[in-house]
């Protein structure tokens, strides 16, 4: 591979002058491109991948970064520079401390209040939105709808609000509220960290307020007076008795004298089924005990709780002699009376859709939605051994908005599918946050120790003085804060690892130096080149409008801090062009990065509450397009006024 130099002319920003961008070619042999154009080849497939979803966004970025290494696009010696990039320490320790905040006890004390908020529809929007925005300025926006989500789900099934009401709202109130300051959303520390490279100072942890503030207001006041209208209506998505109508599925079945079940463990029994059918209880002698603690033989006159429709009824009985209770009521009755095979699988039918099971009480059954993030994406229940290793039985699956229909083996589990899953009370919430699944349900609000809810807020604030008053840089601040947290027992250290969003922190690293390969390459300057060349003729804020709205798209369809990972050259490049300030430009792709109203994939927040509202893919531009002009209005007028050309 050899290079050779090239002059790529271009007019100046006030149209007059040559601006000459000196690029070398890159041989490959048969084919001589330009570093730009290899950058824009590398950033496209990227974008194809992440778009397409079938590979996880971090493992995206890593490609693209070796990829960039591989073809001299970033020097092989700063490949990982990236990781121990500001930024990235920022966010994981800021996740840390987020993390810290709920096992506090903090959230939860917030969280008891909003409980109290009663049917009226637009008081709950303010309380809930409200408060999702107010956390968000201060923890993981993400984090501060985690948190939210399951007392949303709770304050519609008391009052019978419909969810779906609520929770685009919240995941969107979640992203306005992380506009407000340097820790809210993690575009916000990379725009920060970029300022601090480019002119040797960052943005301090209110510089984002003024904009950002007024921006989450208006946002909020449009999602509570009109934006809610734009969001469906869909009654009962989020309930486990609709959404799973776990009423019509669940059987009792009854070891019979001759049944092949007769002496056999349950995980011999499932192993015997080829199934995971779940047994939710075994009744014996009217003492039930669940599923997951029964460890014996089944004997005679054993009756099985289990979720089974009529296909898997007819299975039960083929493979081990197991039949309906109702059914073995009336043999005597029927048995001079011989049916055909369809009549008895009609029978079955009912006995399946229309015998009341016995009382559910006690079973600990937990809805939980799988995050971005989790273990399980693309992966069945065998792959996970999700018995064996997590002590949990899948009882059903919901995604978008309706139960599967499927054999439960034959799911492979996606982001945003809502789960009704049983397993040992004491356990269950370990195993979910090992799994990646966020509870939606049964969720008991845990209000912390009193000291510790003390030292967390005093530990907080003085990280926050330290920055405000350039004590320590925000890395430095945060960590130290993050530390402390974890040395005086705020929170264990085991679930302080956890809290860190592998994930995240690997896209920014392997992405950071792929964006400064734009930069470096011309290939910023190149787009910022035509971005003047149409705006030359119009005011400098025109071009500002266009660069929100293409970060803003771009935002709906990759991860937010890769739009403002990638955004930030092109917005340096044309302050430069128009020998204006940096900061309005930098402050423009600070906010529209964070706009992903668009699309469930664009944030994590909306894929959380895609299953539990029981929306669609094209729910969310209904009201997160106007939201976005909202954003948009307010923002440019706000940015020019904090921060002049």
């Amino acid at each position: 591979m050899s290079a050779e130099g090239l002059s790529v002319e271009s007019s100046g920003a006030d149209g007059t002058g040559v601006e000459t961008l000196n690029i070398e070619t890159i041989d490959l042999g048969w084919l001589a491109l330009t570093p730009s154009t290899l950058v824009f080849i590398v950033l496209g497939l990227t974008l194809v991948a992440f778009v397409w979803g079938r590979f996880r966004y971090d493992l995206v970025a890593l490609s693209a970064l070796l990829g960039s290494v591989m073809l001299g696009l970033v020097p092989a010696e700063e490949a990982f520079t990236g990781f121990g990039h500001p930024a990235v320490i920022t966010v994981a320790a800021v996740l840390v401390l987020s993390r810290g905040f709920e096992r506090s006890g903090v959230v939860d004390i917030i969280a008891k209040q909003v409980l109290k908020v009663g049917e009226n529809l637009l008081l709950q929007l303010l309380v809930l939105v409200g408060t999702v925005v107010l956390l968000s300025g201060i923890m993981n926006n993400v984090g501060a709808l985690a948190l939210l989500l399951p007392v949303a789900m709770r304050l519609a099934r008391e009052h019978n609000t419909s969810p779906s009401l609520l929770l685009m709202p919240l995941a969107f109130g979640s992203l306005l509220g992380g506009l407000t300051t340097l820790i809210g959303t993690p575009p916000n520390i990379i725009i920060s960290s970029y300022r601090r490279d480019v002119t040797d100072e960052a943005f301090s942890m209110f510089s984002f307020a003024p904009v950002g503030i007024a921006v989450a207001l208006a946002g909020l006041a449009f999602i509570v007076l009109v934006g809610w209208r734009f969001t469906p209506k869909r009654s009962g998505q989020a309930s486990a008795d609709e959404m799973f109508d776990t009423a019509n599925y669940l059987v009792e079945l009854k070891v019979g004298e001759e049944s092949k079940a007769k002496g056999l463990t349950l995980q011999q029994l499932r192993d015997e089924l080829d199934e995971t059918i779940p047994v939710l209880a075994v009744v014996r002698d009217d003492n039930r005990r669940a599923g997951y603690n029964f460890h014996g033989a089944l004997e005679e006159g054993d009756i099985l709780l289990l979720e089974a429709g009529p296909d898997e009824l007819q299975m039960l009985e083929d493979k081990v002699g197991l039949s309906a209770v109702a059914e073995l009521e009336e043999a005597p009755e029927d048995a001079e009376n011989p049916v055909s095979d369809d009549a008895d699988k009609a029978k079955k039918e009912v006995a399946a859709q229309e015998h009341q099971p016995v009382d559910t009480e006690g079973l600990q059954l937990i809805e939980a939605v799988v995050r971005n993030d989790s273990m399980m994406i693309n992966r069945s229940v065998r792959q996970l051994r999700l018995n064996h290793q997590f002590g949990l039985h899948l009882v059903a699956v919901a995604r978008d908005g309706g139960r599967l229909k499927q054999r439960l083996r034959d799911i492979r589990f996606k982001n945003g599918d809502v789960l009704l899953l049983q397993g040992n009370e004491k356990e269950i919430s370990e195993s979910l946050a090992s799994l990646g699944c966020l509870p939606l349900a049964n969720r008991e609000l845990h209000l912390g120790q009193p000291r510790k809810l003390v030292l967390s807020i005093a530990i907080f604030a003085l990280a926050i003085m330290a920055m405000l008053f350039d004590f320590l840089p925000a890395a430095v601040a945060m960590s130290t804060a993050a530390l402390i947290s974890l040395l005086i027992g705020v929170l264990p250290l085991r679930e302080g690892y956890q809290a860190i969003d592998g994930p995240v922190l690997v896209l920014l690293a392997a992405m950071i130096p792929v964006g400064e390969a734009l930069e470096t390459s011309g290939g910023a300057d190149l787009i910022a080149n035509v971005l003047l060349r149409f705006g030359s003729d119009w005011p400098v804020v025109v071009t500002m409008v266009g660069l929100f709205l293409l970060s803003m798209l771009l935002s709906n369809v990759v991860n937010n801090a890769a739009a403002a990972l990638l955004m930030a050259p092109i917005a340096s490049s044309l302050a430069n062009g128009f020998d204006v300030s940096l900061d309005p430009f930098l402050m423009v792709v600070a906010v529209s990065a964070s706009c992903a109203f668009l699309t469930p994939i664009g944030h994590q927040s909306n894929t959380l509450v895609l299953g539990p509202g029981g929306y669609r893919f094209g729910d969310y531009w209904k009201l997160g397009l106007p939201l976005s002009l909202v954003v948009l209005a307010v923002a440019i007028p706000l940015i020019l006024t904090v921060w002049p050309l």
